[in-house]
This record gives C-alpha cells, structure tokens and sequence, in this order.
C-alpha cells in the first residue's frame, strides 16, 4: 500500500509539473519608465524558471530595451541587484524565451532589424495575434 501511495504521488507530480510547463505567456511591454520595465522582465524570469513557455512583445518605447543603441535606462544597472531591462531580458532569452519588437516599431523609427541586439526579432501581426488569444496562454501588460 504504501508503495502505491508513492508512486501514485510521483505520478501526481508529474503530471503537475508537465501542465506547468505547458502554460504559455505573452508578455507585452510598452511602458517607457525603467522600473516598470525592469520589474515586467522580474516577474516574466520568474515564469520562465517556473516553466512557463514565454513569448515578449515590445512596442513603442517597451522596444528601446531591444536596440543595439539602447537608451541609458534600458541598459543602466538598478537596485537591489544592479540589473538592467536590457541585461534581464537577454538572460531570459538564453533561458528560451522569443522576444519580438512590434511589427511597426522599426518602420517608426526608420531603421531596420540590425539595430535589434542579437536574438530579437520582429513580429508578425498573425502569429502574435494568434499567441495573445491562445486559450491556454496568459498576457501580462506593462
């Protein structure tokens, strides 16, 4: 009885940590202040170390955090961990996660995908419409 009881929890588990790395969000960031920024990479990490399948979407000045030529706050060292949007968003790609700049962000700008840092792409509207309303996925708006 008592290794039906284990195994059936191992099992449990499992099953509970496969639906957890099933959840898929979309994170959207839009918000020129730094700290807003900062916190929307914090909370998309700890999804992604959670096992969340994460996609970012970055318009508007949410995209500065992209540029090669970042601006000062996109890349400036903050409290208390001396972190930058920029710096946590590029480890949060290398743990797997797709970061796209808006569709019309770099025609806005007149500039072209070489001035993204290296891994960032460009949206496409049908894709990333279909990844907002995926039933199983969850949006977080900064």
């Amino acid at each position: 009885m008592k290794k039906t009881l284990i195994a059936a929890a191992t099992v449990a588990g499992l099953a509970t940590a496969a639906q957890a790395g099933e959840k898929r969000l979309v994170t959207v960031v839009t918000s020129p202040d730094a700290q807003t920024q900062l916190m929307s990479m914090v909370l998309t990490m700890q999804a992604v170390q959670q096992g969340a399948k994460v996609r970012m979407l970055l318009c508007g000045p949410g995209g500065d955090i992209a540029l090669k030529d970042a601006p000062e706050s996109a890349i400036a060292p903050q409290p208390p961990r001396g972190m930058s949007p920029q710096g946590l968003m590029q480890k949060i790609m290398e743990a797997g996660a797709t970061v796209e700049v808006c569709a019309i962000y770099l025609p806005g700008r007149g500039v072209g995908p070489e001035a993204l840092i290296e891994n960032v792409g460009v949206a496409r509207p049908p894709e990333m419409a279909g990844a907002m309303l995926d039933d199983d996925a969850i949006v977080w708006s900064f």
